[in-house]
């Protein structure tokens, strides 16, 4: 039997925070749906808040195929090019 230490951490990764928008003002929108039945309605309803609101516009809806896996790293770089704020969540 071979037992595994549950608290060894993994490598090293250097990772940051984005910095704060000043305002909401303008801002384009990216929603990232996660497959889940009603993911894409519930996260458009937020994201009409946000429109409402402060005047944001939504440009894009980014999808990843699995709730559980991380989205795709290509997805995540295409929505940094394209929006300055990305809203997802569980739709069920």
């Amino acid at each position: 039997m071979q037992l595994y230490d549950p608290t060894a951490s993994g490598p090293e990764r250097s990772l940051a925070r984005a910095a704060a928008l000043a305002s909401l003002e303008g801002r384009t929108i990216g929603i990232l749906e996660n497959g889940k039945l009603n993911a894409p309605e519930m996260l458009q309803e937020v994201a009409d808040l946000f429109v409402s609101r402060h005047g944001c516009s939504i440009r894009a809806v980014y999808s990843k195929s699995n709730a559980s896996a991380p989205a795709p790293a290509e997805t995540l770089a295409k929505a940094a090019q394209e929006v300055d704020f990305l809203i997802t969540g569980l739709g069920d």
